[in-house]
């Protein structure tokens, strides 16, 4: 495989051939194989046995991303295809139908996510319950559940569950003025982006300091006047800067510019690294 992406309980691998595979738990249709049944458990289920996903006639995936009960993958014309649990609308398809747990959902019969006119995507991430994908443009759209602010929309309704919500009509993250994304992560309910400018913004959940600011005791992203100009980034440290960033469901962690690691967030199992179990 070139690539693995890992949700609540499923996996899925990018084969050699840019085929997609996918087991584990299936109860919601995210192994996209059009059924509900696991696979795994046995011998028997895997190699051969096991059937790549229908992605649709002639596309084949570049990148993949799990969340907890869904999977989308990045295919090669840089469009989007999500399957599995749809619950909040996760899978961007303006609906709260399951895709991937039935015959006849896959392949060309799922569509492509609206992402706007000429937009193509350039990074997928996945939360629990929320799809966030960095655009062409170097932008940020976000889907799904939004309980916590975690889509950055400066309110808690969740998109992408009905029609119009998509699309054109999806804006996109305000990051703060002339400011781009280099790269996304998702947590349980928070997102993060790592700036043009290499500093580090998040939104979202706050319940254990995973946006990495006290400033607000939660819900970061729920109040327009949180996001933009008015969301600090995460503190570093005094002239410090992010290369590269990553996290887990309640914490993220920044690789710095000058090689150290600085996590936040959740800390019940000393995750973060410091020697206790301090949030």
């Amino acid at each position: 495989e070139t690539a693995i992406a890992v949700g609540g309980n499923h996996s899925c691998a990018l084969l050699d051939n840019n085929a997609v595979k996918c087991w584990g738990a299936n109860a919601h249709g995210q192994l996209g194989l059009g059924d509900t049944a696991s696979r795994g458990s046995s011998h028997s289920h895997m190699g051969n046995s096991l059937p790549a996903v229908d992605l649709g006639t002639g596309r084949t995936a570049i990148a993949l991303a799990a969340g907890d009960y869904h999977t989308c993958a990045r295919l090669d014309n840089n469009t989007l295809k999500c399957w599995g649990f749809n619950g909040s609308g996760q899978l961007g398809l303006g609906d709260t139908n399951h895709r991937g747990d039935g015959p006849g959902e896959m392949g060309d019969s799922l569509p492509a996510v609206g992402l706007g006119t000429g937009r193509t995507a350039m990074q997928i991430v996945a939360g629990e319950s929320h799809t966030c994908a960095r655009l062409d443009n170097n932008s940020i759209k976000c889907w799904g559940n939004n309980m916590y602010g975690q889509l950055g929309l400066g309110d808690t309704s969740h998109r992408g569950d009905g029609p119009g919500e998509m699309g054109d009509s999806l804006p996109a993250v305000n990051l703060g003025t002339g400011r781009t994304a280099q790269a996304i992560v998702a947590g349980s309910s928070h997102t993060c982006t790592l700036l043009d400018n290499h500093s580090v913004k998040c939104w979202g959940n706050n319940t254990y300091g995973q946006l990495g600011n006290a400033l607000y005791a939660d819900r970061h992203g729920n109040l327009s006047w949180h996001l933009g100009d008015n969301l600090p980034p995460v503190n570093l440290g005094t002239g410090r800067t992010a290369v590269a960033i990553t996290g887990g469901g309640e914490h993220a962690c920044a690789l710095l510019d000058n090689h150290s690691v600085k996590c936040w967030g959740k800390n019940q199992y000393g995750q973060l690294g410091l020697g206790d179990t301090n949030h």
